[in-house]
């Protein structure tokens, strides 16, 4: 076997990265968008088994809606990928490039085995240049090709050293082919295929066998002539080890699969659901098109499914001579590989075997699959073709008078490949610009144009989406997916009654319920979505409550697995006030899938809803288990932690907000939470600075405000309270709290009385009725020395809150006051004469400083309701100063009853209040 060169390495790879160097700015695309960005499997949090148990999509291969596509090999390096990466596009193009790189090198050593060195590198270039390629390495998800290709080959390479120089069997090459044959099937299904190859090149190219030759030594075996020759029983041996280790490795996919194959949709492969002969007529006739997309890759579309490709109904059609010719071609080809064994008919069998048996899982012949046409299946296949190619341009550059022009049209053809290349590359920069280029080549495929929609829809330009969207059911009026895009787009755009009128369409053309019939086989999950959507339109409006509950009992009826029903009928019966009806509903989607985090976090609420705080817990820690990172989960049970009052779950508390802040490093909740609970611990500076992190991130955040607020009172640092309760009451100017607490400050620290008086009218003139508000508006008369106006106060505050004490004892101290002024003769206020000094007397009010709680924020994700949130409390006291009026001529005993009610009125437990708000 000829080596490969250095220099025809960086050839290769430097053809390869001019051609594909533009694809590290596209970004994830099309199926992408599924293996990529909603693939749980992808995070360093899943349990790297899950890997082994789901499909290529993340979905576990248990579920009926699985693809049942196992590759977990080809998630493991995507996997790879965002451990350096995260889900920074180029670096997933990047390893694309290389890979495809090192297939166009493993694939110049195989064509050294059937080609000389120049028609061998010229295959190779063409095959690193194919724009039929550009789906397959600037598609993401193409890497499963590209991954299955490098184990494809080495398997090939290793099993044709299976046979010593004295023509014995070598097992180690026929083992470690074995393990190849399983790791290519492991990136993709088709990877199997290569055991036919080794078969093929066994049988005709490493024996020499013809058609012929092998026909008549079949029959002198059988008719007991002679026996097996020692070379063809060594042969027939290694065949059957092959034989063995495929039917093994076949046994374990369908045990994998569960002996079930993925449900496709007559949408996704129309020809599927058709009668004979159609069925037939337009699988065959699916061959000459992708021969013909080799052959001429001008126009290349990302999507071939619906109505891409009309049926072929009659044999009257026309383009079935494209098929009998195909099949003509096809023939003379092996006929004239498999009766001769000259080098040139071994060239030829090899690269049918290369094109046709990679080809087969894809062909529909066999078993339907969920595409009409796919360009990247044909990956491998084009290795087939681009041999073809170079084994006829060695048959004509030999000829003299041919030499030069054939050189030239290789030239050019490798020219244009490239430069076709490139440019397709910028085709998949973005959905949008994807998907419009498919529409230039096919206007028939309704899917391309709700593609198109979705693009724009994700730009949030919902008028132009929802003109896509109406195309798609004018292409293809009963595709039920392109009605319920409509519905959606004209709920973004706040027309409900259009919604509903678009999911009623959808409705009416989904199977007809009848009780006791199984629709599993029938019904494709996606669109059972079109109840879920319907339900969650008309579920806004509280009298149509129960309509939207027999919409979701309608989804599981016919689908008793459809786990979103139960997801989405939960929420509803918990909006009901049912929260045990929800807990059943949840508890039957555990039962259909028990890792799924966002259930456990919604049984929490419901436990929440049902006043099982510790229930709800135990349910969080589940969700937390499965995920750590979860975010609504560590929110909501630090949150409950902290409402409990439980020092013992403190810690715990903190770590898990800390945890939150580090996945939403711009919510400011999480910062205000954390510094509750530095408030809890007495830890005045840290609580100081989480929240002035809330404040900095939410202007205006108002319990964050008040609170600090609260702190620098409560640390003695009143007047760097005054600008933060200006702050507040900016953006909060009704807030009364704020206001009263500003008032206090204001008359107990800055002698301000006509700022605190200015706090509480304000007070009043929101809430005449405000008996804290009023009470302290009193104090500030009688801190003005207006004894008479104070008196009045005290009196319409007692009228307000007749059981208050502290503000009948207030008054009769103001009246004894008054009494004595009379009898001396002094003035009663400010305004009538001198001043007296006066004693003072500290009584504590009702209610000064108080910490209010807070909304802290509201929110959902696709299936988990968030919890409301923060758990202010209130606590602290209002010093509100009252003098007391003291005769002169007292006795010692009288004023020590005095002081020691004033002693005992200063022990009075502080106030503290905790009330739970939910969303």
């Amino acid at each position: 076997m000829a080596v490969v060169s250095w220099k025809e390495v960086l050839l290769l790879a430097g053809l390869v990265v001019g051609c594909y160097w533009n694809s590290l700015s596209c970004g994830f695309v099309f199926d992408d968008v599924s293996a990529i960005l909603d693939n749980k499997d992808l995070r360093p949090s899943t349990p790297l088994r899950n890997l082994f148990l789901n499909d290529f999509w993340g979905t576990p291969m248990s579920e009926e809606r699985s693809h049942k596509s196992y590759r977990p090999l080809t998630v493991l390096t995507f996997r790879l990928n965002y451990i350096f990466s995260e889900l920074k596009a180029a670096s997933y193009h990047l390893l694309n490039v290389v890979l495809h790189a090192v297939v166009c090198v493993l694939f110049l050593r195989v064509c050294r085995l059937f080609l000389d060195n120049i028609s061998s590198l010229v295959a190779a270039l063409l095959f690193a240049v194919h724009p039929i390629h550009t789906e397959a390495v600037t598609g993401v998800v193409g890497r499963a090709e590209l991954l299955s290709s490098i184990f494809l080959l080495a398997a090939f390479l290793t099993y044709t050293r299976s046979t010593g120089a004295d023509h014995s069997i070598v097992w180690t090459p026929i083992a470690l082919t074995v393990v190849l044959v399983a790791a290519a099937t492991l990136c993709k299904e088709q990877g199997i295929t290569v055991v036919g190859i080794c078969c093929v090149h066994e049988v005709f190219v490493a024996q020499g066998f013809t058609l012929p030759v092998l026909l008549d030594t079949i029959l002198q075996v059988f008719r007991g002539k002679d026996g097996f020759p020692y070379t063809v029983l060594q042969t027939v041996l290694k065949l059957i080890v092959l034989i063995i280790s495929t039917l093994l490795l076949v046994i374990v996919r369908v045990q994998i699969i569960q002996s079930q194959l993925p449900f496709f949709t007559r949408f996704d492969n129309p020809a599927a659901v058709s009668p004979t002969p159609a069925r037939q007529l337009t699988f065959n006739y699916l061959l000459p098109v992708n021969a013909w997309l080799l052959l001429n890759p001008s126009e290349l579309c990302c999507d071939w499914t619906m109505g891409t490709i009309p049926l072929v109904e009659s044999p009257l059609d026309l383009r079935n001579l494209a098929t009998i010719t195909f099949y003509t071609l096809l023939g003379l080809l092996a006929y004239h590989s498999l009766r001769y064994s000259h080098s040139s008919a071994k060239t030829v069998i090899m690269a049918l075997s290369l094109i046709v048996l990679p080809f087969i899982p894809a062909s529909n012949l066999f078993f339907p699959v969920g595409f009409v046409v796919a360009e990247r299946v044909l990956y491998v296949p084009s290795m087939g073709f681009c041999v073809l190619v170079a084994h006829g341009f060695r048959i004509v550059s030999h000829k003299r008078q041919l030499k030069k022009i054939s050189w030239l049209m290789i030239g050019v053809l490798l020219t244009t490949h490239a430069v076709k290349t490139f440019n397709r590359n910028w085709d998949w920069e973005s959905e949008y610009t994807l998907f419009t280029s498919a529409l230039k080549v096919n206007k028939n495929n309704a899917k391309l144009w709700n593609n198109v929609g979705h693009a724009l829809e994700n730009q949030n330009n919902y008028e132009k989406a929802l003109q896509y969207f109406v195309q798609a059911t004018q292409v293809q009026p009963d595709d039920i997916g392109a009605h319920m895009n409509v519905g959606r787009t004209y709920k973004n755009l706040n027309k409900s009654k259009e919604a509903e009128d678009a999911y009623l369409i959808a409705k009416s053309l989904m199977p007809q319920v009848i009780p006791g019939k199984k629709y599993a086989t029938r019904v494709a999950p996606n669109h059972l979505n079109v109840y879920i959507n319907l339900a969650n339109l008309i579920r806004t409006n509280d009298s149509r409550l129960e309509e939207a509950d027999q919409l979701y009992r309608q989804a599981i009826s016919m689908r008793p697995d459809f786990k979103q029903a139960y997801i989405s009928r939960g929420e509803l019966l918990l909006k009901m006030n049912k929260p045990s009806k929800a807990r059943n509903a949840y508890l039957r989607a555990l039962q259909l899938d028990r890792t799924n985090p966002d259930l456990w976090y919604n049984l929490a609420i419901v436990s929440i809803e049902m006043k099982e705080p510790s229930e709800a817990l135990k349910n969080f820690n589940q969700a937390l288990e499965l995920n750590p990172r979860h975010k609504l989960a560590l929110f909501n049970s630090a949150l409950l932690m902290q409402e409990s009052g439980e020092a013992k779950f403190r810690s715990e508390a903190n770590r898990r907000f800390l945890s939150y802040v580090e996945e939403e490093p711009d919510d400011a909740n999480g910062y205000f939470n954390l510094g509750m609970l530095a408030m809890d611990a007495n830890e005045n500076p840290e609580a100081e600075r989480w929240m002035q992190k809330a404040i900095a991130l939410q202007a205006g955040f108002r319990s964050a405000l008040f609170n600090l607020a609260l702190l620098y009172s409560q640390s003695k640092r009143e007047l760097e309270a005054l600008p933060v309760l200006d702050e507040l009451l900016l953006h909060h100017p009704e807030h009364v709290k704020g206001l009263i607490l500003k008032g206090d400050i204001l008359m107990n620290h800055k002698k301000d009385t006509h700022g605190a008086k200015a706090c509480f009218e304000r007070i009043l003139h929101m809430d005449p009725t405000n008996v804290q508000g009023k009470h302290n508006l009193c104090v500030v008369y009688f801190e003005e020395r207006d004894l008479p106006r104070a008196a009045r106060c005290l009196e319409e505050t007692l009228a307000l809150a007749p059981n208050e004490e502290y503000v009948r004892r207030h008054l009769n101290i103001v009246r004894g006051k008054m009494a004595a002024m009379s009898a001396a003769g002094q003035p009663l206020s400010s305004e009538e004469g001198a001043k007296e000094p006066a004693e003072q007397e500290q009584e504590q009010g009702r209610g000064g400083m108080e910490r209010l709680l807070e909304e802290a924020s509201t929110g959902s994700d696709k299936n988990a309701r968030k919890s409301s949130a923060a758990g202010l409390r209130a606590e602290g006291e209002d010093q509100s100063e009252a003098l007391e009026s003291s005769q002169a001529d007292k006795s010692t005993k009288e004023i020590k009853d005095i002081e020691k009610k004033r002693a005992a009125a200063l022990k009075r437990l502080e106030e503290i209040e905790r009330i739970l708000s939910g969303d």
